[in-house]
């Protein structure tokens, strides 16, 4: 199908918590899916209670909608998982494909922010962001388009970062954690295309969550702070946004939501860059 229309798959999406990721669960458990939210945050509990309170409300308002039918049989659940843990990993995947089947997309959005220039940045620091953005990535899209290959089709979708492609002062370990977890989703994407596997990235660049409201003191962004990323600091040798705004994470979800869909049924290896032109798409 070239429409998009993808209901009734076994989704994962980690890092869904909060911010893009928990953005990305809602815009899938809308379509009558069965999505399991990953995070070492207790707090994704919630999240997904949210969703699927969310999802009753909206089949309620409107039972003419996909979402009104989706709601109806959707499954929405949080699993707290420590995706670096590759034994914590495993037994995620088989407790779902026991309960619900195989997993038909992941969308890989778990990661940390770890600040530091790259001639002060401790090695603690640079494990953690190592570890974190780069070994999870391989853990769980390892074990997910394993399962895929066997079954002959499925999709993942990896949340990476500009910063992976642009050096960042202030950014070094951060930016070397994505360019290493982008390197190797493409990677396995190469080697799982010929079974049937689809494997995609979405690059964000400053986007409206915790992670970015913590590089400003953790409150919502004020006037100065925003005017800052829009105009970029040229000290830093940093560009600015040229549609100047900030993502919201629904708009990285949306990219997430299409490359996932049977819409890029043709599309694998990409990296969908979703910065507002930040990076002039390199």
């Amino acid at each position: 199908m070239l429409n998009g229309d993808s209901r009734g798959r076994i989704v994962v999406v980690t890092g869904a918590a909060g911010g893009i990721g928990a953005a990305i669960a809602a815009r899938f458990a809308a379509e009558d899916r069965v999505v399991s939210l990953w995070d070492l945050d207790p707090a994704v509990h919630d999240t997904a209670a949210d969703i699927e309170s969310s999802c009753a409300t909206a089949a309620s308002a409107d039972l003419g909608t996909a979402a009104g039918r989706g709601s109806e049989g959707a499954s929405v659940h949080g699993v707290t998982v420590d995706i670096t843990d590759p034994d914590a990993v495993r037994a995620a995947f088989d407790r779902l494909a026991t309960e619900h089947g195989r997993v038909e997309v992941l969308v890989h959005a778990a990661g940390v922010m770890v600040g530091g220039t790259a001639l002060e940045l401790g090695v603690d620091d640079w494990a953690r962001c190592l570890t974190v953005n780069a070994t999870g990535t391989m853990l769980v899209t390892q074990r997910a388009a394993t399962d895929m290959a066997a079954a002959g089709s499925g999709s993942v979708v990896v949340v990476s970062s500009n910063a992976a492609a642009a050096p960042r002062v202030g950014m070094a370990a951060y930016g070397a954690a994505k360019a290493a977890a982008t390197a190797f989703t493409r990677s396995l994407a190469l080697q799982v295309a010929p079974m049937g596997v689809r494997v995609n990235l979405v690059s964000p660049g400053s986007t409206d969550t915790a992670m970015l409201r913590d590089m400003f003191g953790g409150t919502p962004l004020d006037d100065s702070a925003e005017t800052a990323l829009l105009d970029g600091d040229p000290a830093a040798y940093r560009l600015g946004i040229p549609l100047r705004r900030i993502a919201a994470p629904a708009d990285i979800a949306s990219a997430v939501h299409f490359l996932a869909s049977d819409g890029a049924r043709h599309i694998t290896m990409h990296d969908l860059r979703v910065d507002g032109g930040a990076t002039l798409d390199m």
